[in-house]
């Protein structure tokens, strides 16, 4: 297939490793088709960019990808996948998106496919852990013997970047705590809110991938690449032990804010108390002032001067009264 423009449609950044340990060489954006064959016995990492819609064409021209390999890269699928099949690794990683001048807490999604002479990544927009594994790349490209090595510096890095977070929502957490377990508490809900969904979505994707890396590792050793059983293994321990501490600040962040709702419950109690007192204590005067404002003839000190003041001492008395009625009841 001849493409009418020769250059790599989408292109972020090409990579090719060699056999030796020497520092691997980057592909200039405007490199062409031709320009992706490997001579030796290195390899090669594409990174393509989803958003230019030459991409999918040019990704058939690679005739030892199958089309469900191809599919899986070019997918807007927002779920977790890896599937072995002949020997390839392919599907789609949990990443966070970076803008231009900061890092997110947004998901995003990485799209792969290994093989055993080329790696092949995509996605729509910036992720925080591939640039990681690029400046990992340039750094040292000799630690890098095959293209599952880069797979799985991509899942490492996405395993630090969940760290990171943590840290960062501990922090935040901690912030939260000291204002909820303070003399004058005040509601912190809504803070705690979005680090409490934050959390949440962390643990359901990362468990998501340590289910899905797994079962890969559980595969059949006829579709496993060389050496996916080791990664495998040291990238699902790494996954475990972020897990529990993910786990641990879910839980943390749902105690603080059943915490947060107690404090809640029992201010809203104090004042309910505060008013039932309130209504104890009136509600004699209240029948008192009703009683001598009705109407009627033959009321008590009806006739005198003297009958304003004994309406008062009885007002005075059924205050008492409802007082010490309280106190017997133990309510005060």
């Amino acid at each position: 297939m001849t493409l009418l423009n020769p250059a790599i449609p989408g292109l972020v950044w090409a990579y090719h490793f060699h056999a030796e340990k020497k520092p691997c060489t980057r592909l200039p954006t405007e490199a062409t088709r031709n320009d992706l064959s490997v001579s030796d016995d290195g390899f090669l990492w594409l990174h393509l960019n989803l958003a230019d819609q030459r991409v999918p064409a040019f990704l058939e021209t690679f005739h030892d990808l199958p089309p469900e390999v191809v599919s899986a890269l070019i997918t807007h699928d927002t779920h977790a996948s890896i599937t072995l099949d002949e020997q390839m690794v392919y599907g789609t990683l949990v990443d966070f998106q970076r803008e231009f001048d900061s890092e997110t807490r947004d998901i995003g999604w990485l799209h792969f496919a290994v093989t055993e002479k080329l790696i092949i990544t995509t996605r729509l927009q910036p992720l925080r852990s591939i640039d990681r594994v690029r400046a990992a790349v340039e750094k040292n490209a000799g630690r890098y013997r095959r293209p599952i090595d880069v797979f799985e510096t991509i899942v490492a890095e996405f395993q630090r970047t969940l760290i990171t977070l943590v840290l960062e929502l501990t922090e935040e957490l901690n912030h939260i705590e000291d204002i909820v377990y303070d003399n004058a508490p005040r509601d912190e809900r809504r803070r705690l809110a979005p680090v409490r969904r934050t959390v949440v979505r962390l643990h359901r994707h990362l468990r998501t991938v340590l289910a899905l890396m797994r079962r890969a590792a559980a595969a059949d050793d006829d579709d496993m690449p060389l050496g996916f059983d080791d990664v495998a293994a040291r990238l699902t321990s790494r996954l475990e032990a972020v897990d529990h501490d993910v786990y641990a600040l879910q839980d943390r962040a749902r105690l603080l804010h059943e915490e947060i709702d107690s404090k809640q419950s029992s201010e809203t109690n104090r004042h309910l108390y505060i008013l039932s007192l309130m209504t104890a204590f009136l509600l004699p005067p209240s029948l008192v002032t009703g009683f001598f404002g009705m109407n009627t003839s033959g009321m008590p000190f009806e006739h005198g001067d003297t009958g304003t003041t004994f309406a008062v001492i009885f007002i005075a008395l059924s205050i008492a009264i409802a007082w010490w009625v309280l106190r017997r009841a133990r309510i005060l």
